[in-house]
């Protein structure tokens, strides 16, 4: 018997059994003040209405699964449904992390057989699994690299370059692990300026954070050059791994020079991100830095797999448990699902969309920096506002109209009114013809009446914020119901 039994009265809720009401006194356990005087008056609703109710809200929502999403540097693609049913089964949905460890030996083979093929993938020795998302694994990283100078003595080391067109965790993530950051521009091509990195390497700089390609969707084509010149000067090199469904397959960073890497396994290798999860930002290191990796790590022995807790030199444990599960089986589903030349597969035709879609909306939006790109490319928007008196957030509202997600605007910051498209692999070339649709008819209404544009969107549930006031007034505080 429980000490609660549910009552057949209707809207009475939970009450006590006739021979526990003298044993058991809500007072004795809360406050009396907080104690309801009266039962509260909840709705009564049939199944169908419940439903009704949580579709319909489903509706407001859009996601990947309604429509194209080319959220830049954030690889929005879809994700199959096989995955999410692998990672439901009782096998690994229902395991405890208190398990022993012999019990969990299939869930041990999956996170090993994971670091093994991503350490293929990447051209990494080492990964760990623990990172909870590509942030984390980046400060992963950097308490790797101080952890590395502290070992060799070299203090002095207090910098970490970024380029300016990074992405913004990059010199968050440096200075939470206690470094200076040192921005460095790019040149008129978008890519790092070979002369501006020479002038800030010295003896004093830990690490070089990068991706590549870049968060411009260019390629460094300098990389082997850019790698030489860190190592000569006794300085790490970091990839940020955001952009890698451009590369998968066809180059690894591990052989442009790369000493650590994280990936974002909640972008690239399955899992749908957004929305604050669930993420996965795995740390892949170079030989000389495995003994610096979080703890536990998955090992296989003679006795079977292994949390292997003996490591030297190790920055310690950085999450409870080990890593986000369900997202770890999902990306191994991917891979082997794929393979070798799926993943190669996915990176061209991510690489063929962003081209195709950049060559036609550069008709109508010119682009930030001339040539190809890889998965993602960047407009200049600063047309709008001079021929069509909008501006890029303008044109972004008003899309939502048409059922699109807009793209991301005014990042990076070193473009004016930017827009940056990642139409990702799983796009057909009709989804790709209607977002030019879609974005020549905005233009041709911004050319007729721009007013109508600026207050968009119209059918929307949620209307045109108004974003100044939000952001100098923001009304982050809850307000209790009057008693």
């Amino acid at each position: 018997m429980t000490i609660f039994e549910k009552s057949v009265t209707g809207r009475t809720g939970y009450t006590l059994p006739e021979e526990k009401k003298d044993e058991i006194r809500p007072s004795d356990y809360i406050p009396e003040h907080l104690l309801r005087k009266e039962l509260p008056g909840l709705p009564e609703c049939s199944e169908i209405d419940v439903v009704r109710h949580y579709t319909e809200l489903t509706r407001k929502n859009y996601s990947v699964d309604n429509g194209f999403y080319p959220l830049g540097s954030c690889t929005m693609k879809y994700n199959p449904k096989l995955n999410e049913k692998i990672a439901a089964l009782e096998g690994f949905s229902l395991l405890h992390p208190y398990e022993p460890i012999e019990k969990v030996q299939g869930a041990l083979e999956v996170m090993y057989r994971l670091q093994t093929l991503l350490s293929e993938i990447t051209g990494m020795d080492a990964f760990t699994l623990q990172p909870a998302a590509g942030a984390h694994g980046e400060l992963t990283g950097m308490l790797m690299v101080k952890k590395y100078f502290e070992v060799k003595g070299e203090n002095q080391r207090t910098k970490v370059i970024v380029p300016d067109s990074a992405h913004g965790t990059n010199p968050a993530s440096a200075s939470m692990a206690g470094f200076q950051v040192v921005e460095i521009k790019s040149n008129d091509n978008g890519i790092i300026d070979l002369d501006n990195l020479e002038a800030a390497l010295d003896e004093s700089v830990a690490a070089i954070m990068l991706t590549n390609p870049n968060t411009l969707g260019l390629f460094e084509k300098d990389i082997i050059k850019i790698a030489e010149m860190a190592h000569k000067n006794g300085t790490l090199l970091y990839y940020d791994g955001a952009n890698l469904n451009a590369i998968m397959g066809k180059v690894r960073p591990g052989d442009m020079g790369f000493d650590i890497v994280h990936l974002n396994l909640h972008k690239t290798f399955s899992t749908p991100h957004g929305m604050g999860g669930p993420g996965s930002g795995p740390v892949g290191v170079k030989g000389h830095l495995k003994e610096f990796l979080p703890i536990p790590v998955v090992d296989l022995t003679d006795e079977g797999y292994i949390l292997k807790t003996d490591l030297s030199h190790s920055i310690g444990r950085i999450r409870s448990f080990y890593g986000n599960f369900g997202v770890v089986v999902k990306a191994l589903a991917y891979i082997l699902m794929l393979g070798k030349d799926g993943l190669t597969y996915a990176s061209e035709i991510a690489v063929l969309n962003a081209n195709y879609l950049r060559t036609r909306l550069s008709e109508l939006i010119p682009t930030a920096y001339p040539g190809l790109c890889k998965h993602e490319f960047v407009l200049d928007g600063t047309k709008l506002v001079k021929e069509y008196g909008i501006k890029t957030l303008d044109l972004a509202k008003r899309m939502l109209d048409y059922g699109v997600h807009p793209p991301t605007i005014y990042f990076p910051l070193i473009v004016h009114e930017a827009l940056m498209i990642e139409p990702t692999e799983t796009e057909n070339k009709d989804n790709l013809d209607h977002f030019v649709e879609v974005v020549k008819k905005i233009l041709e209404e911004a050319k007729k009446d721009p007013e109508f544009v600026k207050n968009a969107p119209y059918n929307t549930p949620i209307k045109r914020l108004d974003e100044v006031t939000a952001s100098r007034k923001p009304k982050v505080r809850w307000i209790p119901k009057e008693q």
